[in-house]
């Protein structure tokens, strides 16, 4: 089984937290499509006779596209590519775009899976991170998404700053209160070139809070847990039957395809990613040359990302695995460097998998970082 990616690279405006790629002019939105369905086709061997079980439309904004334009994306898929009965088919939508019209063209699309990017139910919070959408918007797209379509996500933003406790818990309970079956949450990170780290710098925004942004990810975990959500991913929550394939597919180390300016692919030894240039990606598509740099992993790099993507979830990583793939040398290590991480109970070891205990999840990466092993 494997997955592809389609990076939908535009937006109606930039948040001032995201360092992703994209263009707020629409201007090359028809040209973009082209190139997307002739990239798919370009690519269509690699991945040679693997089933394709995930389609997710990322961004930018894929639901600045109208119904039609991702059927005609969807059918290339199809064209090029074996696909699953009933394959799992993600778009990222804005509140903002989820008029009752929209909502239900997508329903009648191939689309059946909708991640909703609320980030926040308070004004104020929206505001700083100049988002499109305001908390009306919010809201009413959830109660209109939630008639057509049984699988929905929203995302929420942790750690934002003058979100206190109290209005972080409210933002979980009006989230819940829909009956959403995934959430997917991330702390507000400050990344370098955003606006939003310019204006910190400048003194117009408090810097984010560590104390704080840990403090919320604890409720978070606390109040899905009481909402009967599995975290199956440090990021990601889902009931029963409703973990993201595309989602679980990145952390277990299955195969992807990544389409469009800036997206990335892997296949388990490869990495791979197209240039992040809308105007050159579009013109070197139409020449028929895939704008992408290639990566191979050593044996290495390898092991270190089974670690990494392994202890951020509830399957952790298996030790049988790591000697099977990596050998004898690389399990050593690993049980060495994680004794003292056990010790602190911020990792354990339960049926031959060392797993990340509910202490080390907020310090999941740095934790990672420490069982790497370096070339």
């Amino acid at each position: 089984m494997a997955g592809i990616y389609i990076h939908i690279p535009f937006c109606k405006q930039a948040c001032f937290y995201c360092d992703f790629h994209f263009s707020t002019s629409l201007k090359k939105k028809e040209d973009m499509i082209v190139a997307l369905i002739k990239e798919i086709a370009l690519r269509k061997e690699e991945l040679g006779d693997t089933t394709i079980e995930t389609i997710y439309f990322g961004g930018g904004t894929p639901s600045v596209l109208s119904a039609s334009e991702i059927k005609e994306l969807i059918a290339a898929v199809y064209l090029n590519f074996e696909v699953v009965k009933n394959p799992e088919i993600t778009l990222e939508a804005n509140p903002d775009d989820l008029s009752e019209e929209k909502i239900i063209a997508l329903s009648k699309s191939p689309i059946n899976r909708l991640s909703i990017g609320v980030q926040s139910f308070f004004e104020k919070d929206l505001k700083l991170m100049n988002r499109a959408h305001n908390a009306a918007e919010a809201k009413k797209s959830l109660v209109l998404a939630t008639r057509y379509f049984e699988n929905i996500s929203l995302d929420l933003i942790y750690g934002i700053p003058g979100c206190t406790n109290e209005e972080w818990l409210a933002n979980i309970k009006i989230a819940l209160s829909f009956g959403i079956p995934h959430i997917s949450s991330y702390a507000l990170v400050v990344e370098p070139h955003t606006a939003l780290k310019t204006m910190i710098e400048k003194g117009k925004i408090k810097n984010v809070d560590d104390a704080k942004t840990q403090e919320q990810f604890q409720i978070l975990i606390k109040e899905l847990a009481i909402g009967g959500f599995i975290q199956y991913e440090v990021s990601s929550f889902g009931k029963e039957g409703f973990f993201s394939k595309n989602n679980s597919s990145y952390w277990l180390g299955v195969a992807y395809l990544g389409i469009g300016p800036s997206a990335h692919s892997f296949d388990g030894k490869q990495r791979s990613w197209n240039i992040k240039n809308n105007t050159k990606y579009i013109k070197s598509i139409q020449e028929n040359v895939l704008p992408i740099e290639r990566e191979t992993l050593s044996t290495t790099d390898q092991y270190n990302e089974f670690v990494m993507t392994g202890l951020r979830t509830i399957w952790g990583v298996s030790l049988e695995k790591i000697k099977d793939n990596f050998g004898k040398k690389y399990l050593d290590y690993l049980q060495n460097q994680s004794k003292k991480h056990i010790e602190e109970t911020l990792l354990f070891v339960e049926n031959g998998t060392l797993k990340t205990g509910e202490k080390g999840r907020f310090l999941v990466d740095g934790i990672a970082a420490d069982l790497f092993m370096l070339n």
